[in-house]
């Protein structure tokens, strides 16, 4: 079986897996970092967003191979502590309910950020629809996305 240097969270990290399997099961089996959920498997849902050189990506649809040299990020990755921006935010407002799908809101929520500091709620709405919340938190997820870009302290 091949092995894969990967940067992930800013460490080396290798993994000896199928050039095929998708970055989804190489955190979470390979190397336990089982903050990226499983949700669909076809990337509609976004419970497995991570951040690939800056941008949010499904990681369930990112075979292992074509990684190599990228910068991934997961939501362990955001803030050593869990204290991104977003996450205290997302603690101040209560916003989970089940929590199953947030690691992959905050991690769309942190790239939207990144490319757009100061969104409207139109913009934020558009970038979030590809992450379902079957709870029906979006009011409470565009309010925590809200609050950071509006620069306020949890």
């Amino acid at each position: 079986m091949p092995r894969y240097a990967l940067n992930i969270n800013g460490r080396s990290r290798q993994a000896e897996v199928d050039a095929d399997t998708p970055l989804l099961w190489v955190l979470r089996d390979e190397l336990q970092l089982c903050g990226t959920k499983y949700g669909c498997g076809k990337g509609l849902c976004g419970a497995c967003t991570v951040h690939v050189d800056g941008q949010a990506q499904r990681s369930c649809q990112l075979p292992v191979a074509g990684l190599a040299g990228k910068r991934i990020t997961t939501i362990e990755g955001l803030h050593p502590q869990g204290r991104h921006p977003l996450q205290q935010a997302w603690v101040k407002l209560d916003v989970a309910q089940c929590g199953y799908c947030q690691c992959g809101q905050i991690m769309q929520a942190a790239a939207l950020l990144k490319a757009r500091p100061k969104p409207t709620d139109a913009e934020i709405d558009i970038a979030m629809a590809g992450n379902l919340c079957r709870c029906g938190t979006q009011l409470r997820i565009r309010a925590a996305i809200r609050s950071v870009a509006e620069g306020e302290q949890a």
